[in-house]
């Protein structure tokens, strides 16, 4: 029964997507996020979805190039760059056939994001992908945070089969930067009431349903059992409150939540969370010293790197303080470090500072403006969920998933639509200017005031 619901939701938005691109970017993006065809058992499993959404959405594209418009910017050429320069490094990469598939594999994921980012251009396009992007993480921190708290927090709590977030540690991070963003989906419920398929939802169960998400995907979090999650959980909500307008609201919500939530949870997570204190005496903790010295002892011996297959016993007998221990890099620095070198790293940090600083040019330029109040909470949200990104990123190999990237998507569409906005308010302004002036000669179709 699953596998035909999702192969009739998935068939019926292609059929609309060949004449919008937007529907087929959309289903690229709840395919790769959500995997709902997972959730099945039967042929939809492994039936390649994905593949057929990004053919369609190219050929909608082909069919409709009035649809698109491609994205430009700093962040964008550092992505690309970094994109190419992975290629470079895939070239001259130690094990060179695996590396190449894992390149391609990544290639597809971040030259996808540019082009949902060329279909998404209005105000309603962004708010669905952002919709769309959280539900798909939202829904997995729902269902785990009412299984965490029906079982006690006994059995941990996993993320969608066969996908990067299948592991606690990984859906936990991923419900971490959700949080933000289903904060700012509450106070954005009349406009997204607007939205064509979403107008049958009440105002008030639709808000209710975005603020009862947030406090079960924070439970669900806590009940992956994952400490990397926890420190990224409390970056999050230390910005999360330095964001928000009502910080002694905010901050007594924080405390109550993790409060009751800590009260529910039992000795054996407790005893996990204690480790952080005591690294040298986890096996775990040490596997991951040793994986991160790896990479820095690659990154000194190779301008290139050892590109993307470097948890092989081959590397790890070249370059590890224990070559027995063979691990991922359990960190996007390192995991970059590692892979692409010193070059690698600088570019990958490089291309999220513009991103974090591209939201606040979008914060920046909303600011007090009347009808941009969306953008600015939507800048200042997309901030909050870039630093537990940061943070949790930091004990994960999670450099390459989507999702965070799909943020940035959101942040450059924003910051378009923002400034073709205040350019039509600006022009709008200077035909009604009763004194001619200079300005008078940018009004549309040189009309006179």
């Amino acid at each position: 029964m699953r596998d035909i619901l999702v192969t009739a939701i998935i068939t019926v938005g292609l059929i609309m997507a060949l004449r919008r691109p937007y529907i087929a970017a959309l289903l690229w993006v709840w395919i790769g996020l959500m995997n709902p065809h997972r959730l099945g058992w039967g042929f939809a499993y492994s039936f390649p979805f994905a593949m057929i959404a990004a053919i369609v959405l190219i050929i909608s594209m082909a069919i409709n190039p009035e649809k698109i418009r491609w994205p430009t910017g700093a962040t964008v050429f550092l992505l690309i760059l970094l994109v190419a320069w992975m290629g470079v490094t895939t070239l001259g990469a130690i094990i060179y056939d695996g590396s190449m598939i894992k390149y391609v594999a990544t290639l597809k994921v971040l030259l996808m994001t540019l082009v949902v980012a060329a279909v998404v251009r209005t105000r309603e396009e962004i708010l669905g992908l952002v919709l769309i992007t959280v539900g798909s993480i939202a829904f997995f921190g729902v269902k785990g945070g009412l299984f965490t708290v029906m079982t006690g927090g006994v059995n941990r709590v996993w993320g969608p089969p066969s996908s990067v977030i299948e592991g606690n540690n990984e859906l936990a991070v991923a419900l971490v930067i959700t949080i933000p963003l289903l904060y700012y989906l509450a106070h954005q419920v009349p406009l997204i009431r607007q939205l064509r398929p979403m107008g049958w939802v009440s105002e008030k169960w639709m808000r209710r349903g975005f603020y009862a998400a947030i406090p079960l995907c924070m439970i669900a979090a806590l009940g992956s059992y994952s400490r990397g999650a926890l420190l990224a959980l409390v970056a999050m909500s230390t910005m999360f409150w330095w964001r928000s307008k009502s910080k002694w609201a905010v901050a007594v919500l924080i405390l109550i939540v993790l409060a009751v939530a800590l009260y529910f949870m039992p000795e054996a997570w407790l005893g996990r969370m204690n480790t952080l204190g005591t690294y040298a005496e986890d096996s775990s903790a040490m596997g991951r010293i040793n994986a991160w010295t790896m990479a820095i002892n690659i990154a000194n011996d190779r301008l290139l790197g050892a590109g993307f297959e470097t948890a092989s016993p081959v590397i790890y007998l070249r370059y590890a303080p224990n070559p027995n221990f063979v691990i991922v890099a359990h960190s996007i620095y390192f995991q970059i470090l590692g892979e692409h070198g010193y070059v690698g790293l600088l570019l990958y940090l490089g291309f999220w500072f513009m991103t974090y600083c591209l939201a606040g040019k979008v914060i920046k330029l909303a600011a007090g403006k009347d009808g941009l109040q969306w953008a600015h909470m939507l800048g200042s949200m997309a901030k909050v969920s870039l630093v537990g990104f940061a943070v949790g990123g930091a004990f994960l190999s999670i450099a390459y998933w989507d999702m965070p990237f799909y943020i940035m998507v959101i942040l450059v569409c924003t910051e378009r639509w923002v400034r073709d906005s205040l350019g039509e308010s600006l022009q709008k302004d200077a035909c009604s200017d009763p004194i001619p002036s200079a300005a008078t000669m940018r009004c549309p179709e040189g009309r006179m005031p």
